[in-house]
């Protein structure tokens, strides 16, 4: 082959890479990466499940006090009654199943790098498919050692066939098993890695909260001046100071419906 046709044949072949790239370039699409959503979840969120609210009229509180079911004096004093009482949510738990509210958050993974940090006990976000779940308050369907609260060698999850906790039972370490709930007046230990996720969200949703439960209502504060900021609640909310704030005043599912309309309508 002499010199003029080497030549030729390397000219096609840069030509035909060159061409392939293009048509490449031009069939791949490239993906943006996701935006985050942060999602902050309440007990309003479970109502349409059949879960009663805490603070309502018709709430858990008005049957059983905060200070003989959900403080750490409460566990000292009588541990055989706060037992019962978690036993006794932990089979209307069972009962429930998430509503549409929940499966809609869920769905929002299809276009949204979601995060749902929820003040709930119940795993109904887990139920409908969301795959990151933050609880700051506990998980009902766990329990615990009451030494050691978050050692997780000694957290228990309850199975449908074993929802009880009963009188003198033990945790892994000795210790009394009591529920993997966070009293008033502990610690919330997931609190500040809820609020790293909120410092990065590119919007910021609440759902079914009334925003008077300190820490988890602060989180809010953590959200940048820019970020949009959505609320679902039927009932007035003071979102903490924020005078931003889109309020959807409708339950978590007729909410939702309508929040995912504008979110899955905004590329």
């Amino acid at each position: 082959m002499t010199c003029i046709q080497n030549f030729n044949a390397l000219h096609i072949i840069r030509q035909d890479i060159s061409t392939y790239s293009l048509l490449l370039h031009s069939c791949v699409k490239i993906r943006k990466p996701m935006k985050k959503l942060f999602v902050l979840t309440g007990a309003g969120m479970s109502v349409e499940s059949g879960l009663s609210t805490f603070r309502d009229a018709d709430g858990l509180w008005e049957n059983y006090p905060v200070a003989r079911v959900a403080t750490h004096e409460a566990w000292l004093e009588d541990p055989v009654y706060v037992n019962n009482f978690y036993n006794m949510l932990r089979r209307k738990l069972l009962e429930a199943k998430p509503n549409e509210g929940h499966r809609l958050v869920a769905a929002l993974e299809q276009r949204y790098d979601v995060t749902v940090v929820t003040q709930n006990v119940d795993n109904l976000h887990e139920a409908a498919g969301s795959s990151r779940v933050i609880h700051l308050h506990g998980e009902l369907m766990k329990t615990c050692s009451s030494r050691d609260v978050d050692n997780p060698h000694f957290i228990r999850t309850m199975t449908p066939g074993d929802l009880d906790v009963q009188p003198g039972e033990k945790a892994g370490d000795g210790s009394l098993l009591r529920p993997y709930i966070v009293f008033f007046g502990e610690a919330v230990p997931n609190i500040s890695v809820a609020a790293d996720y909120a410092r990065q969200a590119d919007m910021f949703v609440i759902i079914g909260t009334s925003l008077n439960v300190y820490p988890a209502a602060g989180l809010v504060q953590y959200a940048a001046p820019q970020t949009p900021i959505y609320l679902i609640d039927p009932k007035p909310v003071m979102a903490a100071g924020r005078h931003d704030v889109r309020h959807i005043q409708k339950g978590a599912s007729e909410g939702m419906r309508e929040l995912s309309a504008i979110l899955l309508g905004d590329e």
